[in-house]
């Protein structure tokens, strides 16, 4: 594994932030993994690294990074009902679901174009139009870095909730995510009642569902309304959709007529943080290089040449004017790197 000195993670951060990492490494075989100790960087700490579409830099790093780049997808086993996919953690995940879907295999048509890698998928346990990838998940295989030993988590070991998993407490910065095996179905079941999909269908003139048309529509929903990184510094939703208990969604809505909320199974509604952003006035915010998309009020952007700190603090703006308002805090889904 070859290790570099002051390396620029400009084309490594869809924000496009300039930071400069302390030392640079690219992870492509899992047995690369057993020798990291040996290396004198391996002091400085560990930072992984998938496709940077999660964080935001404000600093420069001076942990060593490792950019996770293993990939591979297999088929390892199949039913009659279902089939068992392993890809590896750096495997961009967009590309996996593509895959999926011209293989016929349903699951995960709804988080077509996510951002990210395969790897980050359990970590964040992200979703989209109604679908987790704790939904699919069978197995997480990882690098315990304390036991320095691979390990394998199953679907519960992981501890999911919303936008969380056990990758981001108790095993924070203690696993190396090397692969993830998925349980997709070969007959599918369609999940279009969220957000806009239906009426997404209806504009394509599809009569006749299958995965192949949701993932359509989906990657149309997305491509409208969020700004491509490649031109428009982002990464994504920048907070997470909040969660409060029923009462709560009703007293507000009582004062907000047109306040949307989604009923969940546990007693609380989520409410769209997006929703709340622009009922403060910040959607098409700008200020120099740095602000809040005009189309979506969830994505803050980097224009230019913004700097991490400055949209790190626009954040915490946003969240103060949703707090005083609302009562509601929002949380961040982007992982913030400060200085050290």
């Amino acid at each position: 594994m070859q290790t570099l000195a002051h390396v620029s993670l400009l084309s490594c951060n869809t924000f496009g932030m300039e930071a400069y990492a302390a030392h640079y490494s690219e992870l492509h075989r899992e047995e690369e993994l057993l020798s990291l100790k040996d290396n004198p960087a391996y002091s400085s700490g560990l930072f992984i690294l998938g496709g940077g579409s999660n964080i935001l830099l404000t600093a420069d790093v001076p942990q060593w990074i490792l950019h996770n780049k293993i990939g591979g997808i297999e088929r390892i086993k199949e039913d009659d009902s279902h089939v068992w996919i392993r890809a590896g953690a750096g495997e961009v995940w967009h590309r996996f679901v593509l895959y999926c879907v011209e293989q016929g295999y349903a699951g995960v048509e709804n988080l077509s174009l996510i951002p990210g890698t395969v790897g980050a998928a359990p970590i964040q346990n992200i979703g989209a139009y109604g679908v987790e990838v704790k939904d699919v998940l069978e197995q997480v295989r990882f690098f315990d870095l304390e036991q320095q030993a691979f390990r394998s988590f199953t679907q519960a070991e992981c501890r999911f909730g919303y936008r969380d998993s056990i990758f981001k407490g108790a095993m924070k910065g203690k696993a190396v995510i090397t692969s993830v095996t998925f349980r997709l179905d070969k007959v599918p079941v369609f999940h279009t009642s969220y957000g806009n999909i239906r009426q997404e269908l209806e504009a394509m003139g599809i009569t006749e569902l299958s995965i192949k048309h949701i993932s359509d529509a989906v990657i149309r929903i997305r491509s409208a309304k969020l700004p491509d990184p490649k031109k428009i510094g982002n990464a994504g939703s920048f907070f997470k959709n909040p969660e409060v208990p029923d009462a709560v969604y009703l007293s507000l809505k009582e004062q907000y007529a047109s306040l949307p909320g989604y009923p969940l199974d546990n007693g609380k509604t989520k409410i769209p943080a997006g929703w709340l952003i622009e009922q403060c006035g910040w959607k098409g915010y700008r200020e120099g290089d740095y602000g809040v998309h005009k189309d979506q009020a969830l994505v803050l952007v980097n224009y230019g040449k913004a700097s991490g700190a400055d949209i790190a603090a626009l954040s915490v703006r946003i969240m103060d004017s949703v707090k005083q308002r609302f009562g509601i805090q929002l949380e961040r889904e982007v992982q913030i790197i400060q200085p050290a």
